[in-house]
């Protein structure tokens, strides 16, 4: 059977064949998310899959997604998708105000977004260990209150926000 996590993971994977996560495929933290969000169900696991590919892939769009994969699924991408802008702080403070706004059945996406948010936090800190004064583990500590006040709804992924306001304080 063609299932929708399987047909979103191969997509995924041959999207970011070439790119690199630290010194490890991309795909590694595809995967990662995927198995935080994995008691969300199968669309949060696709959507994890898929989170990064219109910001990462040249050419991808969320049209050639809602072809493969439906509207609520493509949207949901789109969602996970930083916004675009000159600077990160421009960009974060654009994609939290897009989230921030999100109700319904597209929440979903901002439990990914918070899974993929974890996922980095995790990575960062196991790499502040071998290699300290890792920079992005502070970027995370400086954005955290913006991003839970847009992405934190009471209820939907607690176990994730738990994790991430313990690895944040």
């Amino acid at each position: 059977m063609d299932d929708l996590v399987s047909r979103a993971r191969r997509h995924a994977e041959a999207a970011h064949t070439d790119q690199k996560y630290g010194i490890c495929p991309y795909f590694r933290h595809l995967e990662d998310v995927a198995v935080i969000v994995a008691n969300h169900g199968e669309e949060a696991m696709a959507i994890a899959y898929l989170h990064d590919v219109l910001e990462d892939v040249k050419g991808a769009t969320v049209e050639d997604l809602e072809n493969l994969f439906g509207k609520k699924i493509a949207k949901c991408v789109k969602i996970c998708t930083d916004e675009p802008g000159k600077s990160r702080p421009e960009r974060k403070q654009k994609t939290n105000a897009k989230m921030a706004e999100v109700k319904g059945d597209l929440e979903i996406a901002l439990v990914v977004k918070a899974a993929d948010r974890l996922a980095n936090v995790r990575e960062s800190v196991r790499a502040s260990v071998l290699q300290p004064g890792n920079k992005f583990l502070p970027k995370y500590r400086a954005e955290h209150a913006e991003f839970r006040a847009a992405a934190h709804r009471q209820g939907l992924c607690d176990e994730i926000w738990a994790e991430l306001d313990r690895l944040l304080s």
